[in-house]
């Protein structure tokens, strides 16, 4: 559905993206994440036909993305983290029009989400909350039927109740058979919903993969009760952050070395253990401390 080769975007001196390549199957949620200024909303932007690439190529169904924008924006929606309006016009009335524009008119639908999402289309936008005009364009873009959404920050300025919303319509346009590019820094969002994971830093991709995948980066969780006290703990290979909480015993640990270090702990008469799989966070925080500590 989505694909960019080698995507670069130079703005003078300064290269944004640096051969960025990912890739969206049918029926897929592609999660894009990295902090501000890694390179997320530039790569959208190309892929919307906004910016022209400098190197490289973005497709989307096969087509050129700057070429053939028109025709590729008749099968997109899009919901960017930051949404203007029409300040005279009411919320209702801007929905009415995107789904216009597509050439679709599915009322049910739209009576349905702006329900879901609690929001009164007969206010002007100019006195919408940030929240509510990010309400605003989610109903639009699934209201209306298009067979990718690329979704840029799209829960900025919602309440948890909101998001939760937003999540169950990501997973519908998934069991429709629909794609969906959701870029985020809300790692717990994209954990929940995406097959595939692709992180950026400073214009480049540095991994992309499913989350089982990614968690080879990572260190399990463990919180270890035994009967005699755990020699040395903090000396083994693959050991790390060991913290004495009362009786028990806290740390992390490389997965591939988690067989020996059970092993050791064992000898000491296991009372309780407790193992937690790594989340998303500690595998993004992983990549960045590095870099962040420079900063």
């Amino acid at each position: 559905m989505l694909r960019t080769s080698n995507l670069t975007k130079r703005f003078g001196n300064f290269t944004a993206l640096d051969g960025v390549n990912i890739e969206v199957n049918e029926g897929e949620i592609f999660g894009f994440i990295g902090p501000n200024g890694a390179g997320k909303s530039t790569t959208i932007r190309v892929l919307l036909g906004i910016l022209k690439a400098t190197e490289g190529e973005a497709k989307i169904f096969g087509k050129d993305a700057w070429n053939d924008a028109v025709e590729i924006h008749k099968r997109i929606a899009y919901v960017p983290g930051d949404v203007n309006l029409w300040p005279n016009l009411t919320g209702g009335e801007v929905i009415d029009l995107f789904v216009k524009l597509r050439g679709t008119n599915h009322k049910s639908r739209r009576e349905e989400l702006i329900q879901k999402f609690d929001l009164d289309p007969a206010k002007k936008c100019r006195t919408y909350s940030k929240g509510n005009r990010q309400k605003v364009a989610l109903v639009s873009a699934f209201s209306s039927e298009a067979d990718l959404y690329i979704l840029d920050e799209p829960t900025s300025g919602l309440d948890p109740l909101m998001e939760k919303i937003f999540q169950e319509c990501v997973i519908d346009a998934k069991k429709a058979g629909k794609s969906v590019l959701l870029s985020s820094h809300i790692l717990s969002e994209v954990e929940k919903l995406c097959d595939r994971v692709g992180i950026i830093r400073e214009g480049k991709i540095i991994e992309t993969g499913s989350l089982n995948e990614l968690r080879h980066l990572t260190r399990l969780n463990l919180v270890v009760e035994t009967k005699q006290p755990i020699a040395a703990i903090q000396e083994l290979k693959g050991v790390h952050d060991v913290e004495h909480k009362g009786h028990s015993l806290s740390f992390q640990v490389d997965s591939e070395e988690i067989d020996e270090v059970v092993r050791y702990i064992s000898q000491f008469g296991i009372v309780k253990l407790e193992s937690t799989p790594p989340t998303l966070e500690d595998l993004f925080m992983r990549h960045y401390e590095g870099s962040r500590g420079d900063a």
